[in-house]
């Protein structure tokens, strides 16, 4: 039966993984993530039902609009398929088991789809727009709060580390709300910071440590390919053109997710 437990599960993520690419594309424009129907961008036909359905719509549609005929992108198609086995990944990971599922169990697995969702969604506008969207790390600290006090009213958890972690969260909203705002400046430094805070509540120290040194090692690849890449003679103007276009929190995000399901396999089989 564990099958089709995972089945329900990957379903279950391509639904999300096709909200993430709404949220992806909507949340930097401003347009409303839950209210407003879905859409094709080029010529505005409203989607029906046989065109939401994830994975399926897009190879039934041959990846095209039904209308405008207009080529859809393959990142939608790979994010809802890759967003159903991360969480089937989880699901495994967490030792979800349809015999002896218990509400512990899935309160977790709850809490952890709706921290990667923030995590996905600022990824995915990272790499789009090089921005971290703020009122995506507000959702995140949001679900962070409810995690801690579940954490400490439930499952009885020291609260003085959690108290610790949220000041700095709150030292550094401070900061972005206060300072820069007056100053008429937006930080992408800080808000890195923020989210790394944020990624440290919640993930814990270890998962964040590896995260880092896995995002350090992926940038220094990416910058050493693009180097090779071009003319002994770009290299300074290639290099003040990589410092500025970066995407951090796009490398981030990618490297918590891989490092969180990495360790939560090691924890639960191997130890």
């Amino acid at each position: 039966m564990e099958i089709f437990l995972y089945i329900i599960i990957f379903i279950m993520g391509t639904v999300f993984g096709s909200f993430y690419t709404l949220a992806v594309y909507r949340i930097p424009k401003k347009i409303d993530i839950t209210h407003t129907h879905s859409f094709c961008p080029n010529c505005k036909h409203k989607l029906g039902f046989f065109e939401l359905i994830p994975v399926w719509s897009y190879l039934l549609l041959g990846g095209k609009c039904k209308e405008c005929k207009q080529k859809i992108r393959p990142r939608y198609l790979i994010i809802e398929i890759c967003s159903g086995i991360v969480f089937v990944l989880i699901a495994i990971a967490s030792k979800l088991d349809f015999y002896n599922l218990q509400i512990n169990q899935i309160i977790e697995f709850a809490f952890l789809i709706l921290y990667l969702s923030a995590i996905v969604i600022i990824a995915g506008i990272d790499l789009e727009k090089r921005q971290i969207e703020k009122s995506v790390i507000y959702y995140a600290i949001g679900i962070l709060v409810f995690y801690i006090i579940y954490l400490c009213i439930i499952e009885k958890t020291s609260i003085y580390r959690y108290v610790m972690y949220l000041s700095i969260v709150m030292i550094l909203l401070i900061i972005d709300t206060i300072y820069l705002r007056k100053k008429a400046k937006t930080s992408y430094l800080l808000s890195i910071l923020l989210l790394l805070s944020i990624m440290v509540v919640f993930t814990g120290e270890f998962v964040a440590i590896l995260s880092i040194i896995t995002t350090l090692l992926s940038i220094s690849l990416y910058i050493s390919i693009q180097y090779i890449k071009n003319a002994k003679s770009r290299v300074k103007k290639v290099n003040k053109q990589y410092s500025n276009d970066l995407k951090i929190g796009f490398y981030l995000c990618t490297s918590n997710i891989i490092m969180l399901i990495y360790t939560m396999f090691i924890i639960n089989y191997w130890l």
